[in-house]
């Protein structure tokens, strides 16, 4: 792994930990009426997305469990369809598939 792809994985790592906390102690009733949180959440899935495409296709080669394209694509989403952005897509993915991907990416961070 490169030490680019060292940083990017840091910031993949830094924008979850700041999902996790926007989202902490907030129910989905909640987040579908804040602004705020929708907005937060947004950016940092964002942000996540375009570190993701700047990992070397090495590094996503070398372990397909970590849903690489499955992550740039959701950033893909959130920018080029931002009227029309399902908050329900938006809050499953920050509830159930970013807790699964954390652990591979620490893990894979750790292998550094």
């Amino acid at each position: 792994m490169s030490r680019d792809d060292h940083a990017y994985l840091l910031h993949i790592i830094d924008a979850i930990n700041q999902i996790e906390t926007y989202l902490a102690g907030i129910a989905y009733d909640d987040f579908l009426t804040s602004r705020m949180h929708q907005d937060a959440v947004i950016r940092q899935l964002e942000i996540l997305g375009e570190a993701t495409k700047n990992i070397s296709m090495d590094t996503r080669d070398r372990n397909p469990d970590i849903p690489w394209k499955d992550m740039a694509g959701m950033r893909d989403i959130l920018i080029h369809q931002y009227f029309g952005v399902d908050m329900g897509s938006v809050w499953d993915s920050a509830n159930t598939d970013i807790p699964t991907i954390k652990p591979l990416l620490k893990e894979l961070v750790q292998t550094y």
